[in-house]
């Protein structure tokens, strides 16, 4: 296994110079395979992965992601993606092509509570998570040493309610046009529109609870006061209704009347770093195609 660089970076396996992923998202209809791969053969590309789906044949959209390989790539991406318009527009496709040696630059926020960064951090070592950590940021200094061990930069911008404006400003321009992904990481802070419009639909948070039940603050006691049997997490995209944009991943436990308010977290933070390792992988991996407030996911 490929091991990282102390630079927060995956290395590019060889078979990646030369292969890509398209995802599109259309009206259904008849042909639309069809035209995709007559495309991509006539172009000298090899379709080593295909999947699809449609929500209604008769009147509902369809999702197709597709994964190929075609040599010098690079030489070739531009005029390939010139060439696709024609294609996208007699289907009124919204499509995109990500080549594989491009990894995504992820940023990722966290607060005081270090396990979904930790769980992020470890899978990256291992090479699960193929993509660039080009920086942590934290509204506390915790975390700094721990980080910076990976080689990865780590800002500390404080956070009062004073603050909160300038604060996002600052963090908004140490994230412009460099990374392709924000992950908040339990990061305990509610973001603003500012920073939820440029990166709409590439801002993952882990919410601790399965929503939609208990949205907002201090999910496991609101848990608790219930008396739930199941708990569980969910990652989903950011939007600008709290905890209700389109949800990625979710994963339950069984919990009892014997659990506390801490037993409940404690079991908790399993699956809240699973849940959202997951949805961060399946977005690298350009898994996820979005649809009103809803996911396609191919996994």
């Amino acid at each position: 296994m490929d091991t990282p660089t102390k630079t927060g970076r995956q290395p590019v396996k060889p078979y990646e110079n030369n292969r890509a992923r398209m995802l599109i998202s259309c009206p259904d209809g008849p042909g639309i395979v069809a035209a995709v791969s007559r495309f991509l053969h006539e172009h000298g590309a090899n379709i080593v992965q295909s999947d699809q789906y449609t929500m209604n044949p008769e009147g509902g959209m369809f999702f197709m992601r597709v994964e190929f390989d075609l040599e010098a790539l690079d030489d070739r991406i531009l005029d390939l993606r010139t060439d696709f318009d024609e294609v996208a527009a007699g289907f009124s496709m919204q499509w995109n092509i990500h080549q594989l040696s491009r990894k995504k630059k992820l940023a990722i926020f966290v607060s005081k509570e270090d396990h979904c960064l930790v769980e992020l951090l470890w899978q990256w070592q291992a090479g699960d998570l193929d993509a660039e950590i080009s920086m942590v940021v934290s509204n506390h200094p915790d975390m700094r040493e721990y980080v910076e061990s990976f080689g990865i930069p780590y800002h500390h911008i404080p956070v009062t309610p004073s603050t909160k404006r300038e604060a996002e400003q600052q963090q908004l321009d140490i994230v412009n046009g460099k990374v392709d992904l924000i992950v908040l990481a339990r990061y305990m802070q509610i973001v603003s529109p500012a920073l939820i419009e440029p990166y709409r639909n590439r801002l993952i948070n882990i919410h601790h609870s399965f929503l939609p039940a208990f949205v907002g603050g201090k999910p496991y006691a609101q848990a608790y006061d219930r008396g739930v049997k199941i708990i569980g997490a969910t990652a989903h995209y950011v939007t600008e209704e709290l905890d209700g944009g389109p949800i990625i991943e979710q994963d339950v436990q069984r919990v009892s009347h014997r659990d506390d308010v801490s037993e409940l977290k404690r079991i908790g933070r399993t699956i809240e770093r699973v849940v959202l390792a997951r949805a961060v992988k399946w977005h690298i991996e350009d898994r996820i195609l979005v649809h009103q407030n809803k996911t396609v996911v191919f996994n």
